[in-house]
């Protein structure tokens, strides 16, 4: 495994990663986007004011919790309370796309987590990429290309931090949030799709 550990107090880190190469952009990586004091705000808004559920889902013979808080909200029908209209003008600046849905994942401690996976794509218009916004403590996110002997990569997604991975990568690569033992505090996925 592959270990990309962003610094973002690194006067000289790049403004942004190439993760993975495609023709659409691959995955692309700012570790540093968002100030840290307009990040922490940030957070703080959405995980107080965010329209929280949590959810349950089948699995083979029996129904399980999600591991993780979820909230969802369509570009054109922002609440004024929340950032998400700053925020998405941030990644609208770094990965422009006709964005319609802003999901948020909030993560609660080390024992919440999303398994590897590919996103839909029958959900999703072609050729634009998903663009998420981390807030909160770091957290690894795992990427593994689905063929081939190449290895996982692993980056800690800091907080401030933006992550694209195009459409074309939900094909070769797929990504997730494993569970972790280590100490953990809350950390804030804020995810941009252009539903098809």
């Amino acid at each position: 495994m592959h270990a990309l550990h962003a610094m973002t107090d690194d006067l000289f880190a790049p403004g942004v990663v190439q993760l993975v190469d495609d023709a659409e952009g691959g995955i692309r990586y700012w570790p540093a986007a968002i100030d840290p004091a307009l990040a922490r705000d940030w957070f703080d808004t959405l995980r107080a004011g965010a329209a929280w559920t949590h959810l349950q889902r089948p699995m083979y013979d029996r129904v399980v919790d999600v591991p993780r808080l979820l909230a969802s909200y369509a570009v054109d029908d922002l609440p004024a309370e929340l950032p998400l209209a700053d925020l998405l003008a941030w990644v609208q600046a770094r990965a422009p796309a006709p964005y319609s849905r802003i999901g948020l994942n909030l993560y609660r401690d080390g024992n919440d987590s999303v398994a590897m996976h590919g996103d839909k794509l029958h959900t999703l218009r072609a050729g634009h990429p998903i663009t998420l916004v981390s807030l909160g403590a770091p957290r690894r996110m795992l990427i593994r290309a689905r063929a081939g002997a190449r290895g996982t990569l692993a980056v800690d997604l800091a907080p401030g931090s933006i992550l694209s991975m195009s459409h074309a990568s939900q094909s070769t690569h797929e990504h997730g949030i494993p569970k972790t033992r280590r100490p953990q505090g809350p950390r804030l996925s804020v995810v941009f799709r252009a539903r098809a």
